[in-house]
């Protein structure tokens, strides 16, 4: 792609986002006709993509999206990724062929596409997804694997007349000041994704979440395949999986992402996979299970400029409601048999005491910080109070930072490990800050 070949291709990049999302008074604004009306400004690019698995849902996008890239470039493909939200840069929410897009080319392409949109409104994330589709339509790839940003129907990533096959992961609330709260009604919303005749792998969901994806497949005549009913597949010794495919019986190994979860989202993501790409062999699958990694979750920090100030493991994790904590939780004792330090960060569009509530009977200590650069969040001081709720102990802090040197200086389980935790910006923040950035 061309690129001016400025040093300064960055902070282009940082204006030109800047400039496009003051075209529109709010963040988030469902809704498909800006998205429509840009793309055929653009000459509409999202006609001339890769095959496109197209992911929806409320927890484990990001990490199904993960596990089907490794495995699909493990057997030599090369894959497009469109992900949200990024947590260091902008530049990750677009993978090229398996490469983050490069700050010459993202300037270039956001410049390109602010001068089609003229002074038209558009949101943040519509002219970012405009851009996206531009910039895969552009480079040849084998797959795109496409993640919503929010919701599903009124998405702007939902405008393909038919992806190679829709997903649906695990459904629960979240973000209900835009979804609300009936989970029949979002999954009716994520639902909207689907495509008439095109195959719909879904999760395993609760009673309600299940019943409308199955009345929306019904009505639009989608085959809707549902793992652990239509697709059987189980857990095995060693956190690995054997499931059905349409080769035969495959026996893979445990997921390189950490947590019991994981085991369910990569039967997802392999289902999902080889029902596009039915060719590829199991060994591949499984190299591609053992190589995945996806930042920010159940992730032990690297050595950097945070983790130099105690001596005990930080780790991050980007869980942020009550489904995303439970995993947490349960995972946690698989990586440490003793009592944790929590450092939490939590926006005010959600109870953080559901959050809350699931860690702490694995903590040795609850400290809580306000995530930077963010209007929505929490003050350190609110959260700690509704932490008091659940941990009497739980306190504030000025900073991740201070509250690392608080541990290290700390006499409650002095060798215990650290979980940094409750948002996915906080995590970013602390990936940043850590000098770690994921590429």
């Amino acid at each position: 792609m061309p690129s001016s070949g400025r040093a300064d291709d960055g902070a282009r990049a940082a204006a030109a986002l800047d400039r496009l999302a003051a075209l529109h008074p709010k963040l988030i604004d469902l809704g498909l006709d800006r998205t429509f009306d840009l793309l055929a400004r653009l000459g509409n690019p999202h006609h001339r993509l890769p095959p496109v698995i197209h992911v929806a849902g409320t927890n484990g996008k990001g990490s199904v999206i993960a596990l089907m890239r490794a495995m699909a470039e493990a057997a030599g493909y090369r894959v497009h990724v469109y992900a949200s939200p990024h947590l260091c840069r902008f530049n990750e929410r677009i993978r090229l062929a398996g490469s983050l897009i490069a700050d010459g080319a993202l300037a270039d392409l956001l410049e390109e596409v602010e001068t089609a949109n003229g002074d038209a409104p558009v949101t943040f994330f519509e002219v970012t997804t405009a851009a996206a589709f531009l910039a895969f339509s552009r480079v040849e790839a084998d797959l795109l694997l496409l993640e919503t940003g929010l919701g599903g129907a009124l998405d702007s990533t939902n405008v393909l007349d038919r992806p190679a096959a829709t997903v649906i992961t695990p459904i629960a609330r979240d973000h209900e000041h835009f979804l609300g709260s009936d989970i029949a009604g979002i999954a009716g919303q994520k639902a909207g994704i689907m495509r008439p005749g095109t195959p719909c792998i879904a999760a395993a969901q609760t009673d309600a979440a299940g019943a409308a994806l199955a009345a929306h497949a019904d009505r639009i005549k989608t085959p809707l395949r549902v793992m652990g009913e239509d697709i059987a597949w189980s857990r095995t010794d060693g956190g690995g999986i054997t499931i059905e495919l349409t080769t035969g019986l495959a026996h893979l190994p445990a997921p390189a992402l950490r947590g019991a979860h994981q085991q369910a989202n990569a039967a997802l993501a392999t289902a999902a996979l080889t029902t596009v790409l039915p060719e590829i062999n199991t060994g591949a699958l499984a190299d591609g299970l053992g190589r995945a990694f996806w930042p920010g979750r159940l992730h032990c920090l690297a050595d950097g400029d945070l983790t130099k100030l105690l001596d005990q493991p930080v780790w991050i994790d980007g869980a942020h409601n009550a489904h995303g904590a439970a995993a947490l939780a349960a995972a946690l004792p698989r990586l440490s048999d003793g009592k944790w330090h929590f450092i939490c960060g939590a926006l005010d569009t959600r109870p953080a005491t559901e959050f809350l509530r699931q860690i702490a009977p694995l903590a040795a200590s609850i400290q809580c910080v306000a995530i930077p650069d963010q209007p929505a969040s929490l003050s350190a001081e609110r959260l700690a109070d509704e932490a008091q709720t659940v941990f009497a102990g739980a306190r504030g802090a000025s900073s991740v930072a201070g509250a690392l040197q608080a541990i290290g200086e700390g006499s409650t389980a002095p060798d215990g490990p650290v979980m940094i935790c409750g948002s996915l910006y906080l995590a970013g923040h602390v990936l940043a800050a850590n000098n770690t950035l994921p590429d």
